[in-house]
């Protein structure tokens, strides 16, 4: 993929990941205030407990969005591939909005599985534009490259 469709492609991927962990955020502080202020426990568990998780988590997802956006970031700017560690971030972070996507269709709507897929074809979109630069491949097409034959099993 050229260079003029990549960059661009991950820095609005970066910048849709930061919005999206700042209304991670805001929406579990919502949730949070909400249940601390009530007066109820489930199964024995006191609000405040509740409301402690709902932070952390809120926190803890809002932080790990923040390092994909970051990730993104840096992959425009360098204009080059993330490295091992980073692409696996990524492609987790690929995996949670696929799951959430599917999950949010029955229990939200149709609008927010298509928010989720176009973030998700972003990540998708950014890893495989630079997915050329990463290494090469196990496959035949490696052998053809170098001048050898790859050997058929």
């Amino acid at each position: 993929m050229d260079t003029v469709v990549r960059r661009p492609v991950a820095f609005v991927a970066a910048i849709v990941l930061f919005a999206e962990a700042v209304g991670i955020v805001l929406i579990n502080a919502v949730l949070a205030t909400v249940v601390e202020n009530q007066d109820m426990s489930l199964a024995g568990l006191e609000s405040s407990a509740m409301s402690t998780g709902t932070w952390v988590m809120g926190g803890v997802f809002g932080t790990y969005l923040l390092l994909c956006g970051l990730i993104l970031l840096l992959t425009g700017i360098r204009d080059r591939a993330p490295g091992r560690i980073a692409r696996i971030v990524l492609i987790v972070c690929a995996v949670v909005h696929g799951v959430l996507g599917a999950l949010t269709v029955g229990l939200v709507g149709w609008a927010a599985f298509a928010v989720l897929m176009v973030v998700l074809g972003l990540i998708v979109l950014t890893l495989v534009a630079y997915g050329d630069e990463a290494g090469g491949s196990d496959g035949p097409a490696a052998g053809a490259e170098s001048g050898t034959v790859a050997p058929v099993a």
